[in-house]
């Protein structure tokens, strides 16, 4: 091996070591508590900087300094963030979504907390705690890595690790405590981080917002390890470590030159954009939570007083100015996030990358050095900066179709970051650029009329995709994805729409705070502000404009008006405070303002849901006082819906209205009001229905044949065959594990068969995914409601309407009329509705849609007696209209009302088929024993 190689094998072995530490921290962490802590650089870079301050500012003694700083502060900073940040989370749920915002606000609070105490300037006299020769730094990770490993797999701490990470809630009730693994996870995940940034900071810059980055670049290893896996983080680490460093010996020329040197440069970067958009994803569950996208009520006036405000700097001069000037560019940047994430529900966390790339553009596409345009003028430059940034949000939005939570949250990271490592801040493609204002608006307050104008068209273009058909598809997408797709919503297209709208804006904002200085700094758009602005929005509104603004005059003036960081500090407090108020602080500041608003001496008044609620109790009580039976009330402060009534005035007219009014105006029989009891007497308690006559109405709507599905070696279903006909109610039942449900969501198109074919009248649609499968006419509804509880239950089902089968502008309001929505009920928020009412909205969406077959899994689920008196009406009504319905249920009372065919599943295979009254009738006694024998009771029928 030549002098040469060798040396660069040592540097990279040096590097791959301080990698390889953060993977151990990374994976332990990870491991403990299912959190990927994003604020493990930061944690590195404090704990650099205060040994730097005790052994050089205060002259302490290595000797003591560094045990100080490893052995008790960091492991301290873990056991506080596990104990008052992220165990109250636990608490909660360990919902994926406030555990990603609150790490992110760690990073920001420690991040602005650090520039505050230490300044934002860099440091280069760190002192070194190990030597430079890289064997002793790679001794350190061997050592430690061997020392987790054996703990984890041979004490009886690594036993209670594993079966925390396993199951939580189950670890607890076999009496593992918990929260001490966690604290321990916690405290060890801080001591690496320490660690890292203390054999880092002697060899980089040390600064408050370089070093965090520069740790946070090699998470790759980590993900490589799939956050479990010790000796493939070190091993990867140590790999890319040396590569890395043999790279640097390349010198190959042409055009290409300076790319592939920052290529070379920068192979932990490469790994993160590799790690995080080709591996599969580490997390699937959504992580925005649902209060950071609530709707937040405007007060009234409110705008009138931001208009007001944003005018006022029309009276500064000088620096006020200046300073004011970067409060609208920076809102049109925030704005882009209340489209993507506000809207759309998507965590985006490399905005700034966009809004770097508007900038640069602007300033290339002014000076003529943009390849193959002229030299524009500046605000036709801004413009079609804007057009050349957009199609890149494809960088993001291409990767956010099958990715979710934590894995978005990495992919996107990973694109900001390689865009400003491989295009921001390289001198070939930034070197001796100056970026001037549009003619006419050079002086402050030109300019700042200007970015007004651009601003309200920004603010009006989030106006527009936030309201009507677009909008409420965003907002279904972000409340309920799968729901959204059952309602006839091409998700994977809408997401792009999202990306593509968000990266405009922010590229517009980036060319207005270019312009705003008269620069281009690659530093205003770096990976950190991405991360800032992100919980900026998150913790301030997502989905508010107002919430936008709001975090732009705070993010600009606190930093202005005192010292650099107060910003980033304030809103990590608010980001890392969402464990301890879930709603959020405009949630917290409600309850206060309502607790200091109310007096011992006023009375309290009803709601409007208490006003119907006390209305339908008292007319009850009257019905009772009277002698009459009530029946089929719909819930309190909820209007009795007409089809769940005698009366017939909801119900639509056509061939067979005289057939529905009959089905729907029936009194109940039997002591379930109207489903029997018993099973597969001659009359079921359906009243007279008239099946479809002809050749064509024989021919199955839906069919199914031979179809396959495995998981991981099991057979869920085993060849399978189903014949849905016209105006025919179908119902299958089973034990649990009988493949129901994987049957279910093959007619769906929310999983594919291994192998067979499902055909919708002679079309095959086998591998048409869900919302295209709505869009010809086949809807569903979800064992849980699938509501979107931002939405009111009018725009619920005004979505099925407008992305179903046909686009029928009536068609809304008639399923609303219906189901008995089309009350003062229609215009309540779906969030906390009764379960009746959440049902009733889903299927009034689902009809909404026009289908030809309605699929319904366990819709009787959560409802009262009466409430499935009523729903076996609707249905009844529906299949008398020749809508073909197949229903998945465990009531076989219900079942026994309904079902014109019921088909008996056991292990993946359909073992009895024909007409309800047989096919129940067999179940009884010795069939139904026989089945309790093999499955552990007959009354677990379910999914």
């Amino acid at each position: 091996m030549s002098s040469l190689t060798y040396d660069l094998t040592l540097a990279g072995l040096s590097v791959g070591s301080a990698a390889a530490l953060t993977g151990i921290g990374l994976v332990v962490t990870h491991r403990a508590t299912g959190v990927l802590n994003f604020a493990h650089g930061a944690i590195a870079m404090v704990c650099a900087c205060l040994l730097r301050q005790l052994a050089v500012e205060w002259d302490w003694p290595l000797a003591l300094a560094a045990p100080l700083t490893l052995l008790v502060v960091a492991p301290a900073i873990g056991v506080a963030l596990e104990r008052f940040v992220f165990r109250p989370l636990a608490v909660l749920g360990g919902d994926p979504a406030q555990t990603l915002v609150a790490s992110i606000g760690v990073f920001v609070l420690l991040v602005g907390g650090a520039a505050l105490v230490w300044g934002p300037g860099a440091r280069s006299d760190a002192p070194a705690l190990v030597s430079a020769d890289p064997w002793g730094q790679l001794a350190v990770t061997l050592v430690l890595a061997a020392g987790v490993g054996a703990v984890i797999r041979w004490t009886r701490f690594g036993r209670e690790l594993r079966a925390v990470v396993d199951d939580r809630p189950l670890a607890a009730l076999t009496g593992v405590d918990a929260d001490r693994v966690a604290a321990a996870g916690w405290a060890f995940g801080s001591f690496t981080a320490g660690l890292t940034g203390v054999l880092l900071a002697p060899y980089v810059r040390l600064d408050p917002y370089g070093m965090p980055l520069l740790v946070m670049e090699v998470v790759a290893v980590a993900v490589a390890a799939r956050m479990r896996s010790l000796p493939v983080a070190v091993l990867v680490a140590l790999a890319i470590g040396v590569a890395q460093s043999q790279l640097t010996r390349l010198h190959p020329g042409g055009h290409l030159e300076p790319l592939l040197q920052a290529v070379g440069a920068n192979l932990f970067v490469v790994a993160l954009l590799v790690a995080a958009l080709v591996l599969p994803g580490v997390g699937a569950r959504d992580a925005l939570p649902r209060t950071a996208t609530a709707r937040v009520p405007t007060p009234p006036g409110v705008w009138i007083v931001a208009v007001v405000l944003f005018l006022l700097p029309l009276g500064f001069a000088g620096p006020d100015l200046h300073t004011a000037v970067q409060v609208p560019a920076l809102g049109v940047v925030l704005l882009s996030l209340v489209v993507v994430t506000g809207r759309g529900g998507q965590i985006s966390l490399g905005q700034a990358a966009y809004a770097g790339l508007g900038a640069l553009f602007t300033a290339l596409l002014a000076a003529g050095r943009f390849p193959g345009l002229p030299e524009l003028p500046e605000w036709v430059a801004l413009m079609t900066a804007v057009l050349l940034v957009a199609p890149l949000g494809l960088l993001t939005g291409r990767p956010a179709i099958g990715r979710h939570g934590l894995a978005l949250a990495l992919a996107t990271f990973a694109v900001g970051v390689g865009v400003s490592r491989f295009v921001l801040t390289q001198p070939y493609a930034t070197s001796g650029l100056a970026l001037g204002r549009p003619a006419g608006f050079e002086g402050d307050r030109a300019y700042y009329v200007l970015e007004l104008l651009l601003l309200t068209g920004a603010l009006l273009a989030v106006r527009a995709l936030r309201r009507g058909r677009i909008g409420r598809a965003l907002a279904a997408m972000r409340d309920h994805e799968a729901g959204a797709s059952a309602a006839g919503v091409r998700v994977p297209r809408l997401k792009l729409t999202a990306f593509v709208a968000g990266a405009a804006l922010a590229a517009l904002g980036g060319g207005m705070l270019g312009m705003g200085v008269r620069a281009f700094d690659p530093a205003a758009y770096d990976p950190v502000r991405g991360l800032l602005w992100f919980a900026a929005i998150v913790v301030l509104g997502a989905d508010s404009v107002l919430g936008a603004l709001l975090a732009a005059a705070l993010l600009v003036g606190l930093d202005a008006g005192t010292r650099g960081g107060v910003a980033a500090a304030t809103i990590g407090v608010l980001a890392v405070l969402v464990g301890r108020f879930p709603g959020g602080p405009y949630e917290a500041l409600h309850t206060t303002a309502k607790a200091l608003r109310l007096s011992p001496r006023r009375r309290a008044t009803l709601t409007p849901l208490g006003v119907g609620a006390r209305r339908a109790i008292r007319a009850i009580r009257t019905r009772e006082a009277g002698g009459l039976r009530a029946e089929g009330a719909g819930g309190p402060g909820i209007d009795e819906p007409s089809a769940w009534r005698s009366s017939g005035s909801a119900e639509p007219t056509g061939p067979v209205q005289g057939e529905r009014r009959a089905a729907v105006s029936r009194p109940g029989a039997g002591p379930r009001d109207g489903v029997v009891a018993g099973r597969g007497g001659p009359d079921r308690g359906r009243g007279p229905r008239t099946p479809p006559v002809g050749a064509a109405a024989r021919l199955p709507v839906l069919r199914a044949r031979g179809l396959r599905v495995a998981y991981d070696g099991f057979t869920a279903l085993d060849g399978v065959d189903l014949d849905l006909p016209p105006g025919r109610i179908t119902a299958v039942v089973g034990p649990n594990g009988a493949g129901k449900s994987t049957l279910f969501h093959c007619l769906a198109g929310t999983v594919r068969p291994a192998s067979g074919r499902v055909a919708l009248g002679e079309r095959d649609i086998t591998r048409l995914p869900a919302h295209a499968r709505t869009r010809l006419g086949v809807a569903r509804t979800f064992q849980q409601p699938a509501v979107f509880p931002t939405l009111t239950v009018a725009e619920n089902v005004r979505v099925g309407a407008e992305q179903g089968r046909s686009a029928d502008p009536g068609a809304a309001e008639r399923a609303l009329r219906l189901l008995g929505l089309d009350g003062a009920v229609r215009t309540l928020p779906a969030a906390d509705l009764p379960t009746g009412t959440l049902r009733r909205t889903e299927l009034a969406r689902a009809l909404a849609s026009s289908p030809r077959v309605l699929l319904l899994d366990e819709p009787a689920a959560g409802l009262d007696t009466a409430e499935v008196t009523a729903l076996a009406r609707v249905l009844r009504a529906l299949a008398a209209d020749g809508t073909t319905l197949l229903v998945v249920e465990h009531d076989l009372d219900l079942v026994a009302d309904l079902a014109d065919t019921v088909h008996v599943m056991t292990a993946g295979r359909v073992v009895a088929s024909g007409p309800a009254d047989h096919v129940l009738e067999g179940l009884d006694e010795h069939a139904e024993s026989a089945v309790s024998d093999r499955f552990g009771g007959f009354d677990g029928f379910g999914g």
